[in-house]
């Protein structure tokens, strides 16, 4: 049995994808959170506001949860944990030492997805603890394959990791915003800017997975000497814009590290 710790809104997401995919029958899966109502919304399933209960119940516990409540939980859960016990935290910032150090006798990984999960269509990576085996790899892997893609990266990487693809989608809204109400500056309707917009930014990055070619290359192709394209590059380059989206996602993996 799969326990989530902590039903937001990733995880409800990954009870979702389990679900959809067939990996977990909603009697395998326990769900917890101090909020009766979220707990009643997510439905099917079993669900309880105990951590303790679902511990007994469940050999996995994802803890769903942040970062800022995660030794409160941990301490909840350590009369609870058995070695047969698989941890897999996706708590941004939080460090797998940090787990064991509080769980010494669980196996702990940990995970950073992002919310395109909530549509099948996101990238989690991990990192394994130091009492993890390679069935553990896989198990958490097989779960998270329920929201898109899965890899394995170093821990040290994980802040960065958090930085560009777990606070990416964020960055990414902010442009799409940013373009519709250019559009509607311009004169057209909202509706038509957004459909514009997503078709062109869906395709843009549907075209720099299925060719292989670096950005830079394909944005070259765009770009006419003298022409729309270039004028508009002009007033980003000089504007900043690149040095500003690193100094952004160099500042969300700092404060990743500090969440830790």
């Amino acid at each position: 049995m799969i326990a989530i710790i902590g039903c937001g809104n990733m995880g409800e997401a990954i009870v979702r994808g389990l679900l959809k995919k067939g990996l977990y029958s909603p009697s395998e899966i326990i769900a917890t959170d101090v909020r009766p109502e979220r707990l009643r919304e997510i439905g099917q399933i079993e669900t309880t506001n105990n951590n303790q209960e679902a511990a007994d119940k469940a050999d996995i516990l994802i803890l769903a949860i942040k970062p800022q409540v995660i030794e409160e939980v941990l301490k909840e859960l350590k009369p609870k944990i058995q070695e047969r016990h698989l941890i897999i935290s996706i708590a941004a910032g939080v460090r797998l030492k940090r787990i064991e150090t509080i769980l010494p006798k669980a196996r702990v990984i940990r995970v950073m997805p992002n919310t395109p999960g909530l549509i099948g269509c996101g990238i989690s990576s991990l990192s394994c603890g130091s009492q993890t085996i390679k069935q553990d790899e896989e198990t958490a892997s097989r779960i998270f394959s329920a929201l898109g893609d899965v890899v394995k990266v170093e821990e040290k990487l994980m802040d960065a990791v958090c930085a560009l693809s777990g606070s990416g989608p964020a960055y990414i809204f902010l442009i799409i915003e940013s373009l519709i109400a250019a559009g509607v500056k311009m004169g057209l309707s909202c509706d038509l800017a957004k459909k514009l917009v997503l078709a062109t930014v869906e395709g843009s990055a549907k075209l720099v997975k299925e060719t292989g070619r670096h950005p830079a290359e394909l944005r070259d192709q765009v770009t006419s000497p003298g022409g729309t394209t270039a004028s508009a590059l002009h007033i980003m380059e000089t504007g900043g814009l690149r040095g500003i989206i690193q100094k952004a996602v160099l500042a969300a993996e700092k404060r990743a590290g500090e969440l830790g």
